[in-house]
């Protein structure tokens, strides 16, 4: 018995009855010992997951796959990426011998940090989503991401599974030469485009150099391409046939499976689940229960009762922001909106890539006011007035008080929020939604 796991495992039960958690056990198990998370002794089955977008929400669509397929199952459903959340998370799922209670692991970890965590979580499946321009002062530029997975993942002898669609992660697989390759895609539907105005970081081929030849594109960089150098002639394993935007559904291999947002990066999220339930050989219907059954939480598309319905999201990169602004503008009536934008080191200091992001989709006749909110809220209504949206701007740094502006309006509203934004408007949130009830 180690009494620095006991102690952890203690503090977590203190923390669960008073209604805490988070990531401070972990924090004090690897003060304790640095070499804590290398002592558990894993399940058979360990999924992680990485990537630039959509991380949180693909791994509890694969946890809950594996859950209806009959596995018991521990993930990181907060999205608590780092080592201490995932200290945290193992240390409360093991018994005193540091032997993970459950049959699988689903482990979202960060896309800078797995390098740390790659060797010491013994994976047998690795899904990487995609790779966008993201955090530059933190992250440095997405070149120095792919290359420290590729370090990692150079190798791996399990089975990794790719976004083919993403030629950024494509390029995973030519160094890959150990692991068995998985590609998802999906194919060309009503709202894909031939030529794009959107951030494209994926121009060019990693193998010989020459510029990629897209067939579509379906968001960003992400789409169907190719190189004279055979570069992007990839045969997918799953590929997902059509997308049927108006009853909420898609399909894949002949079987309709619900969409549980109903976009087309949710449809990205889909395909990775599929593809790691085919790769593990279980029951695809498993996986579309969890599709249907799917309630975002913690700042994805999560819904607050406030005078009006109020949807809040996480932005953190031009890419996300312009997904998300997509999904806002498509719903009918009228809305207003408020935008916080924070620059701590979570966030990343460098708030520059708003300027990357297509601000212009709010200025239709249905988004009446813009509030401007956060520590850089004079720099996000800077960036919207070059969009010509001066008139429908106001400043209100205290979330709080802006949450407040919003729900005395008694009109739909969404939020977009950066990361250290996040959690604390979750909290305002619920406290007015309940004051209003």
């Amino acid at each position: 018995m180690d009494l620095r796991l006991k102690f952890v495992q203690a503090m977590q039960a203190i923390l669960a009855k008073t209604g805490h958690g988070g990531s401070l056990p972990g924090t004090f198990a690897l003060k304790m010992d640095p070499h804590f998370l290398e002592k558990f002794k894993m399940p058979k089955t360990v999924v992680l997951v990485t990537g630039t977008n959509g991380k949180t929400t693909t791994q509890n669509l694969i946890a809950g796959s594996l859950r209806e397929a009959g596995y018991s199952v521990i993930n990181n459903h907060r999205g608590d990426n780092l080592n201490v959340g995932i200290a945290s998370l193992l240390a409360a799922n093991s018994d005193s011998n540091f032997r993970i209670k459950a049959d699988a692991a689903v482990i979202e970890v960060d896309e800078l940090t797995v390098y740390r965590q790659f060797k010491n979580l013994h994976p047998n499946v690795m899904v990487v989503n995609n790779f966008f321009r993201d955090q530059l002062d933190r992250a440095g530029e997405m070149e120095t991401i792919i290359r420290k997975i590729q370090e990692v993942t150079e190798d791996f002898e399990g089975d990794l599974i790719l976004n083919g669609d993403d030629p950024n992660v494509c390029r995973i697989a030519d160094t890959a030469k150990k692991a068995r390759i998985h590609f998802y895609s999906v194919a060309r539907q009503e709202e894909s485009k031939t030529v794009t105005d959107e951030a494209s970081e994926g121009k060019f081929c990693p193998r010989c150099g020459r510029r990629l030849v897209y067939d579509f594109y379906q968001y960003s960089h992400i789409g169907r391409f190719h190189c004279e150098c055979g570069f992007g002639e990839n045969t997918p394993d799953i590929s997902v046939d059509s997308i049927d935007y108006r009853n909420g559904t898609f399909t894949c291999e002949g079987k309709t499976f619900h969409n549980f947002l109903n976009n087309i990066y949710s449809v990205y999220n889909c395909a990775a689940v599929l593809c790691v339930m085919k790769t593990l050989g279980l029951d695809y219907g498993n996986a579309d229960e969890t599709f249907r059954t799917l309630v975002l939480n913690e700042g994805r598309n999560e819904v607050f009762n406030l005078s009006q319905p109020c949807v809040i999201n996480l932005i953190k990169n031009p890419t996300g922001s312009n997904e998300t602004m997509k999904f806002i503008t498509s719903q009918p009536g009228d809305k207003n909106i408020c935008i916080l934008l924070n620059d701590n080191d979570q966030d990343g200091h460098d708030v520059s890539w708003i300027w990357d992001a297509h601000f212009e989709r709010l200025n239709v006749p249905e988004v009446k006011t813009i509030v401007c909110s956060g520590l850089r809220a004079y720099d996000m209504a800077l960036r919207l007035k070059y969009e010509g949206l001066e008139d429908r701007i106001i400043v209100i740094e205290s979330a709080a008080e802006a949450v407040k502006w919003l729900d005395q309006q008694n009109m739909p509203s969404h939020i977009m929020a950066t990361y250290t934004a996040l959690h604390s408007t979750r909290a305002i949130l619920r406290k007015e939604a309940k004051h209003g009830a």
